[in-house]
């Protein structure tokens, strides 16, 4: 039997600051939800369009303009998926679904997001379990902010 490698947890905070490097967009509040499998991004303008040579993509509104690096630039994904997820008070939703990059503690992880307009939420992204999980963290709900500490301390990666 193959020994799995012990990997010490990381602390994160209930509140967090994230970056997705794919799309420019960096210092975005996002909510720890341990309740939630999947991520979620705030978006509007979603439409799906199917062009001439038979392919399907998403055009969306990543964040809306109260987040100040929102550039009302259209994104396209040609790679997306339609999913039954379920919504903080338990309702059905059928959402969009992508894979982006989301940058916490100065390092990369691939996960998946669902997109869903959040505008009467308080925090434009939220983080589940699934990103929780292959990421190694344990969360503290007593704190808030805990990698841009680690970035920004004496030593780290910016100063």
């Amino acid at each position: 039997m193959k020994k799995k490698k012990h990997v010490p947890k990381r602390i994160i905070g209930r509140l967090e600051l994230v970056d997705f490097p794919q799309f420019q967009i960096e210092g975005v509040e996002a909510k720890i939800d341990t309740g939630a499998y999947t991520g979620a991004i705030h978006c509007t303008n979603m439409q799906v369009i199917k062009l001439a040579d038979g392919q399907t993509r998403l055009r969306v509104n990543l964040l809306d303009d109260a987040h100040p690096n929102f550039d009302g630039y259209l994104m396209e994904f040609t790679d997306f998926s339609l999913r039954t997820i379920k919504s903080s008070i338990g309702e059905a939703q059928r959402r969009y679904v992508i894979r982006t990059v989301i940058r916490l503690f100065e390092e990369d992880f691939t996960t998946e997001f669902s997109l869903s307009d959040r505008s009467d939420m308080k925090y434009p992204v939220l983080i589940g379990r699934s990103l929780l999980r292959r990421g190694g963290f344990l969360v503290d709900v007593s704190k808030r902010y805990e990698a841009q500490k680690k970035r920004f301390a004496p030593g780290g990666m910016r100063s």
